[in-house]
């Protein structure tokens, strides 16, 4: 098998990661023209295409594969630099921009649960990315090469990865006392879901469509949508009443203590089975991300129902 020239394979990276060669130009400091180099040394040497010159630019299947190789790179170094600080505490290393941990974590999680449960690798020097997508969708990065690792709802081990079950995360649907009572009466029913706007994260969420589903035992539900791409944001909007969001309990409990959100199904119980998938490698690192990740979902959300 080849050996592929690192350098080569961290612009590939870059390109990809920057979505451009100007871009990734920049985080390697050095020159377009250096970058373009570079690529084209490893396709010359792959013996295929790596990158499609599109918008946005996109890793060919080959790409994608070398992409993976080069994440693997990363993740043994990092796991090298962590030896190498215990052994010798005193030595001055630099971690460079490209060595960060990529990981695809859902924006609700992202809310409540997963920064207080890496924020002891952070502190500990760890470079984390933090990719965010809809949980029916963040394994695609996984699928792609483009993170080590996803939190995601699919519970099915992607190949060449290992996958543990995280749990539930609850849901609720809440709006702001004075929307409820003029739009709703106070309560969402088969009857009145559908005169009002729900806040969706994006056109690929249908987590307020499956809650409606789910809650009123209907085939298919056509809504009303508001697009606001931020869990916060949801709520946000709803105590300004813009209309009725979907939302993480563990987001909204103290707002509903308070009375300034009220739960507009209250008898309706509305979970989401969420897990951890990693690539299936020995890594210091890696285990320590996912035991850091499974303890704080095992402290945080609901059991899985088996």
């Amino acid at each position: 098998m080849s050996t592929f020239d690192p350098d080569a394979l961290e612009c590939l990276a870059a390109i990809v990661e920057e979505g451009g060669f100007e871009r990734a130009a920049q985080r390697l400091s050095i020159t377009q023209s250096a970058v373009s180099q570079r690529l084209r040394a490893l396709e010359a040497q792959v013996g295929a295409v790596l990158v499609v010159r599109s918008r946005p630019l996109k890793a060919t299947a080959a790409g994608q594969l070398l992409l993976k190789h080069a994440k693997m790179m990363r993740l043994l170094r990092a796991d090298l630099e962590r030896d190498l600080r215990e052994l010798a505490p005193n030595a001055t290393r630099g971690q460079r921009d490209e060595d960060r941990i990529a990981i695809a974590v859902n924006a609700d999680s992202i809310a409540t649960w997963v920064l207080p449960a890496i924020t002891p690798l952070i502190r500990d020097g760890v470079a984390i990315e933090i990719i965010h997508d809809d949980q029916d969708f963040t394994h695609e990065w996984l699928r792609k090469g483009q993170v080590m690792g996803c939190v995601t709802s699919l519970g099915q081990a992607l190949r060449g990865c290992r996958l543990e079950p995280l749990g539930a995360m609850p849901y609720v649907a809440v709006a702001s006392p004075g929307f409820a009572a003029a739009a709703l009466q106070g309560q969402l029913t088969p009857y009145n879901f559908h005169r009002v706007p729900f806040l969706a994260f994006n056109r690929k969420d249908d987590l307020q469509r499956d809650f409606v589903c789910q809650a009123f035992e209907l085939a298919r539900a056509s809504l009303k949508q508001v697009y606001v791409p931020s869990s916060e944001g949801q709520v946000r909007a709803a105590l300004a009443d813009w209309g009725i969001a979907v939302v993480p309990r563990l987001l909204v409990d103290p707002l509903l203590d308070r009375g300034q959100l009220v739960n507009l199904a209250p008898s309706h119980d509305y979970r989401v089975p969420l897990y951890w998938h990693c690539w299936n490698l020995t890594s210091d690192l890696l285990d320590g991300l996912s035991l850091a990740l499974r303890q704080a979902a095992q402290a945080t959300l609901d059991p899985l129902s088996l």
